[in-house]
């Protein structure tokens, strides 16, 4: 780590992986301190992503403190990018929500002071962060940013409120209620056996949750990183210690002896997101699979007082048809340097070139599935 002073405190950037890995206890402190946190910034997904996906990148985590007191952490790492030098956050491609920790306390004195260690922090053109979500603490640091900033759309996700998904069936209107309420029924009397899986046990459950998701989507387009043995190992990881300190749940389904489904969800502060989930074939012919997982996760959400359901990105139509909510994430791009300007415009050409292209298929998908 190489320390400066700055005006409220003491910055520091950790490049050495581990000693990022031995700052779990003050991180942890940090993440709890921070109102706006998730656990895509917890220390257990953090370094396990980087154990597995760092790569060629180059750790550079951005550390405010008080005294001794750990205030701020920003987890980034350098990359390279259409000749631009990128910080990026630790997590990217795998976490559905990109943010930094502030502790809530001193949130706007902390934002201006990361500000002015980041620009004083050499080697670097442009900071992107894909995927901030309404309210992220990112916010606060990119309405003071003193140099050149951008704001870009980013995923959708939807989203419930904790409540069982017997009530919210009502808003629905009486036909698509009925019709939802007697696919609820069919899985009421297939009688299945909820089991939640301990951190001792997560090694093979999750084994067999990405087993059942490759059946799930056999013979259909699938994210083929779900198939790779490093997000086999960095669930495994990360999945482990998270549901231990009670920010994540893995959960099976069992029809007699028979392993029929499994599902990861992260837990936050205020919120239950379903992240991964696996389902028998077998399955799929008896009961919607995806709705025995959101009466599920629902139910868990409200019992835990959580105030709502994430159901992370994707606006996909199984999803919307239970009446959840599309909340759109921001992209939030930080300038530096004159390249940021060019990297800036090159990041809005491709979403605009996405959105046309998903606009020119939209149609095409519906006549095909009429």
């Amino acid at each position: 780590m190489t320390p400066s002073l700055l005006v409220g405190g003491q910055s520091s950037v950790v490049t050495d992986p581990s000693a990022f890995a031995a700052m779990k206890p003050e991180w942890d402190d940090l993440y709890e301190r921070c109102a706006t946190s998730t656990p895509f910034q917890s220390h257990a997904w953090l370094t396990s992503w980087w154990q597995w996906y760092g790569g060629r990148s180059r750790l550079r985590v951005l550390l405010l403190r008080d005294q001794d007191r750990l205030v701020a952490g920003l987890p980034l790492m350098r990359t390279r990018r259409w000749g631009c030098r990128v910080l990026s956050p630790l997590g990217l491609g795998l976490s559905d929500y990109t943010d930094v920790l502030l502790d809530e306390a001193h949130r706007d004195g902390l934002a201006r002071t990361a500000g002015e260690a980041l620009l004083a922090l050499p080697g670097w053109d442009v900071m992107d962060f894909p995927e901030a979500q309404p309210g992220a603490a990112l916010e606060t640091l990119h309405a003071c940013w003193p140099g050149r900033r951008w704001l870009m759309e980013g995923s959708s996700c939807l989203y419930m409120p904790a409540l069982p998904l017997e009530d919210q069936l009502a808003a629905l209107g009486t036909r698509t209620a009925g019709k939802l309420r007697r696919g609820l029924y069919k899985i009421d009397k297939l009688d299945l056996q909820v089991h939640a899986v301990t951190p001792e046990q997560v090694p093979a459950a999750m084994e067999d949750l990405l087993r059942l998701h490759a059946l799930q989507w056999a013979g259909r387009p699938i994210n083929k990183e779900h198939l790779s043995p490093r997000f086999q190992a960095h669930l495994t990881r990360s999945a482990t210690e998270l549901i231990a300190t009670g920010r994540a749940a893995l959960t099976e389904f069992r029809v007699g002896e028979r392993l029929v489904a499994a599902d990861f969800c992260l837990i936050g502060a205020d919120f239950a997101g379903g992240y991964l989930y696996g389902a028998d074939p077998w399955l799929r012919t008896q009961v919607d699979t995806f709705a025995m997982v959101l009466q599920h996760g629902l139910r868990q959400a409200h019992a835990r007082r959580l105030e709502k359901l994430s159901l992370l990105r994707g606006a996909e139509p199984h999803k919307a048809k239970w009446g959840a909510r599309a909340i759109g994430n921001r992209r939030m791009i930080f300038g530096r340097t004159h390249r940021a300007g060019l990297y800036a415009a090159l990041v809005r050409a491709r979403i605009h070139a996405a959105r046309t292209l998903k606009e020119r298929l939209h149609p095409l998908s519906a006549k095909a599935g009429s």
